[in-house]
């Protein structure tokens, strides 16, 4: 890993021969990333210089809303407030916490991502589920995963998948996903229809689509 100053900024350059294409990410600590195959020098500096304006407003998005940190086996984060994990709904974290024979980070996390889960598998289906009642529609299946870069999906088949990481934002971000993924039973697209739909449902959906894109997953 090479570093690589670009006028004020600073990357990490990752050159990886096995890579096609050039990847551009920022992590939600504002470190800038990129990866690509061998290229020039040269190269690098007109992809930075296109990509300038995006990554100006990815680390001012980053400084307005910066990563919400925990202690982690004391505090978890749930429905966008901090909780003691001795609070009744940090049960189910406190006890494998507890069961962990090997005391590192890695298994700490592992307990946080299945609490997440599991959570979700509670709250969200029964979310959902009022959602559906309420917007008479039916969808045939639905999954929970973490994942890195969608809030969740729903398939042409009726089958919704949801981010368990939702649970660590507000209550209303967490309907504005539901209600979105349940609308794509109707429009399969994001069309005007399909955002008329959402906001006869989530009246402030402008908003908070406008905040969900400001959070870094």
């Amino acid at each position: 890993m090479n570093k690589i100053f670009f006028k004020d900024l600073v990357v990490e350059h990752i050159c990886k021969t096995t890579l096609k294409n050039s990847y551009l990410s920022i992590n939600p600590h504002a470190k800038i990333i990129l990866k690509t195959p061998k290229v020039s020098q040269a190269y690098i500096t007109s992809l930075l210089t296109e990509r300038e304006s995006w990554i100006r407003k990815q680390l001012h998005s980053i400084a307005l809303h910066p990563a919400q940190k925990i202690n982690i086996e004391d505090e978890v984060l749930l429905f966008g407030e901090l909780y003691s994990i001795d609070r009744d709904e940090a049960l189910y974290l406190r006890e494998n916490l507890e069961k962990i024979q090997v005391n590192n980070q890695k298994n700490i996390l592992k307990c946080y991502d299945d609490f997440y889960k599991n959570i979700s598998q509670i709250y969200l289906r029964e979310r959902l589920e009022y959602f559906a009642k309420v917007m008479h529609l039916s969808y045939k299946e639905i999954k929970f995963k973490k994942m890195k870069s969608r809030w969740g999906s729903c398939s042409s088949f009726g089958v919704i998948t949801l981010n368990t990481q939702l649970m660590k934002f507000k209550k209303e971000l967490i309907d504005y996903v539901l209600v979105h993924e349940l609308s794509h039973l109707v429009h399969m697209n994001h069309s005007q229809s399909f955002h008329a739909l959402v906001e006869r449902y989530i009246h402030n959906s402008k908003e908070i689509r406008k905040e969900l894109k400001r959070i870094h997953l």
